[in-house]
């Protein structure tokens, strides 16, 4: 077994001082602009309900940075670990952690997943909170034994004695214009079919961070799966203090009554785009970010389709055994009396992911909208 138990760590009394406003949130390579007070989210939510005080804009880079700098300021036992994070990583989420907190709480590891993954569960099983990067989603096959076979049951088959819920996986995930077939992919499914893990997706910057901190202080295993083409893309006003977003909570970004659109990460602004697209042809669609694959709300969407009488999930994975099977087998068992048109899944293709024929493949905005239409005129 890789799995590892790590020697304690002595912490010096400057690491978990309270850290200064003033810092560089990383928008672009630059600071942050100056704060504001109580603006709404990127995203849809307003910050009523999650208020943390002060705002700043962040790219989705700038706010995952900052939700680690709050863990690791807040939690003496928090390490941060993975491939080239010491120097910031290959996406920079990390830059600036390690000289801050020091090398004892943020570690560069070998290019062995299998192992780091290993090394998270040892952490975690001693008290530590773990928070591991794999440097993209790709890689994390390698760690299949050591998530599904250890950290998923380590609680299980102790009979609740031991745990690793100190545990967090973060991942970066989805396409990004160039990635091709190792740099692109979208495993979640795989995840969700391993009973003991949760498995989150942030849409945006402002739910990048708050879930994730939600994530590290979960006392269950979790991965986290980043769409790395938000990074920098994704630019909003994010909380500067310390805040969680509710894990297993689908939000209603848009309210309809034709057809309810499940989708989640990236492919959330895709969704949008097409509901905008659908609008102007008559078609009223209800909008969901499922953002928890595991658990997910099943609840939220049963509601939402027994108002609109249809459904349409949409997600970068392959076709077969995605996880808008497990949604549309769910909602046809619950909501059967209620359908007006078959359940419709707009998603990757059952192949490997291509780099040369990326936009063949992608399920765009014009592949959700023409389905949205044909589903609300079925």
């Amino acid at each position: 077994s890789a799995t590892l138990t790590p020697p304690c760590f002595s912490l010096p009394a400057t690491m978990l001082a309270p850290r200064t406003l003033s810092r560089s949130l990383l928008l672009k390579g630059r600071p942050a602009v100056a704060t504001r007070t109580r603006l709404r989210a990127h995203s849809s939510a307003a910050l009523d309900d999650h208020d943390a005080g002060e705002t700043a804009q962040m790219t989705m880079v700038a706010a995952i940075n900052d939700a680690l700098r709050v863990a690791l300021r807040s939690d003496p036992t928090a390490v941060v670990f993975g491939e080239d994070v010491g120097f910031g990583g290959v996406f920079r989420c990390t830059m600036g952690l390690r000289d801050e907190f020091g090398t004892e709480r943020v570690l560069n590891m070998p290019i062995n997943e299998q192992g780091l993954i290993g090394f998270g569960i040892g952490l975690s099983a001693v008290g530590g909170t773990a928070i591991a990067e794999v440097q993209f989603a790709d890689y994390i096959f390698p760690a299949m034994d050591q998530i599904c076979n250890e950290a998923a049951k380590f609680r299980y088959r102790s009979g609740a004695e031991f745990d690793v819920g100190g545990l967090t996986i973060r991942a970066p995930a989805n396409a990004v214009g160039h990635g091709g077939h190792y740099h692109s992919q979208s495993p979640e499914a795989y995840f969700a079919h391993t009973p003991g893990l949760k498995v989150v997706y942030p849409r945006d910057a402002y739910t990048a961070k708050g879930l994730l901190l939600a994530c590290i202080r979960d006392r269950n295993p979790c991965l986290f799966f980043e769409p790395k083409i938000l990074y920098r893309s994704s630019v909003g006003e994010v909380p500067v203090g310390d805040y969680e977003l509710p894990i297993g909570k689908a939000e209603v970004l848009r309210e309809g009554t034709d057809v309810t659109c499940v989708a989640w990460g990236a492919q959330v602004h895709t969704m949008l785009k097409a509901c905008e697209r659908a609008e102007a042809d008559g078609v009223s669609v209800e909008a969901i970010d499922l953002a928890t694959i595991a658990p997910w709300d099943l609840h939220t969407i049963r509601d939402s389709v027994k108002k609109t009488g249809r459904l349409l999930v949409t997600h970068e994975a392959p076709l077969t055994a995605g996880f808008g099977a497990e949604i549309a087998a769910s909602i046809q068992e619950h909501c059967f009396e209620y359908l007006e048109a078959p359940i419709a899944r707009i998603t990757g293709a059952d192949t490997p992911f291509p780099l040369a024929f990326e936009k063949i493949y992608l399920p765009d905005e014009l592949k959700v909208y023409d389905a949205l239409v044909k589903t609300a005129r079925f």
